[in-house]
């Protein structure tokens, strides 16, 4: 079965006023060229990249597939220097897939390449959370989730394909927390997961010096076409105090949102105290009242 994506907008030169008054309140994904990058883009070659990064110990995942899966973990946790890392990403015939996922800002995890990079000034500095290397395998398919806070995906060098799922589709995506059950998007298997064909996919192909703006809850699936360096860049859209305080990789759902989902646990078990056709009833009145509450009318 073919699937039909629509094409992420792209957009060239566009001003930090633009995006941020015109752009960025629609909260949909776009894709920025002409962006100043700095250097990074034409220096950060495998072996530029091993002799400034050196030994540096860095985590990575490493599986024996190129799909990893989040759910059934068929991946590891590794620590490798940071010079071995890129090394064994970048080459052709490998028997494990890598990718780097240190949270961090790499401008002070790694100091001496901060010069060669320029984040993009689309947000206030105080808004600011993490900065992630991303360093990644050739057919390298991460799986599919939503993050809590805005990102920029830089495309530093290489390819990916991007595949992206709105908010309001995740009744299709087959959740297990953050992330979707559903491994091989194009190739799904329907008899499984019927739903997924209605959630409606968005793509892109991202080269060396594009910018991806994915805004917070929006789903995406990233395919590296070809050994390549990213850099995400993840800051907070909410005030701070909306986000757990504890939340060491920005994964955590905003507290609001944790304490209502810890409150519809409580409220499931007691309907289970009913009988079948009593909890079923009461159940979807429930699931209404929600819907009449709390689903925005702004979405329709």
């Amino acid at each position: 079965m073919a699937w039909q994506s629509l094409p992420v907008p792209r957009l060239e030169g566009v001003s930090q006023e633009q995006f941020m008054q015109h752009l960025y309140p629609q909260r949909k994904p776009l894709v920025l060229e002409g962006i100043d990058l700095g250097a990074c883009t034409s220096k950060w070659t495998v072996d530029y990249l091993s002799q400034v990064g050196g030994r540096k110990e860095v985590k990575i995942h490493v599986a024996a597939v190129a799909q990893m899966d989040f759910i059934s973990k068929n991946f590891v946790y590794r620590t490798l220097p940071f010079d071995k890392l890129v090394q064994r990403a970048a080459e052709e015939k490998h028997e494990e897939f890598f990718i780097s996922e240190d949270v961090a800002d790499i401008r002070k995890q790694f100091p001496l390449l901060e010069g060669d990079i320029k984040f993009p000034k689309f947000f206030k500095e105080e808004q600011f959370f993490s900065s992630v290397f991303r360093i990644s395998s050739p057919g390298l398919q991460l799986w599919t989730h939503y993050d809590v806070m805005d990102n920029f995906l830089i495309q530093v060098t290489g390819k990916k394909r991007v595949v992206l799922f709105s908010p309001r589709d995740a009744q299709y995506l087959y959740l297990s927390g953050t992330k979707s059950e559903v491994l091989d998007i194009d190739n799904p298997d329907l008899a499984k997961y019927p739903l997924f064909s209605k959630a409606r996919r968005y793509e892109c192909s991202l080269k060396a010096g594009d910018v991806l703006f994915i805004p917070a809850l929006w789903f995406h699936n990233v395919i590296s076409e070809e050994f390549g360096v990213g850099v995400n860049i993840f800051w907070k859209h909410l005030p701070s105090e909306c986000y757990d305080k504890t939340d060491t990789y920005g994964n955590k759902d905003p507290t609001a949102a944790s304490r209502a989902a810890q409150i519809l646990d409580r409220a499931l078990k007691t309907l289970a105290e009913l009988p079948e056709e009593y909890r079923d009833f009461y159940a979807r009145r429930m699931v209404l009242h929600i819907q009449d509450k709390a689903y925005s009318k702004n979405f329709e």
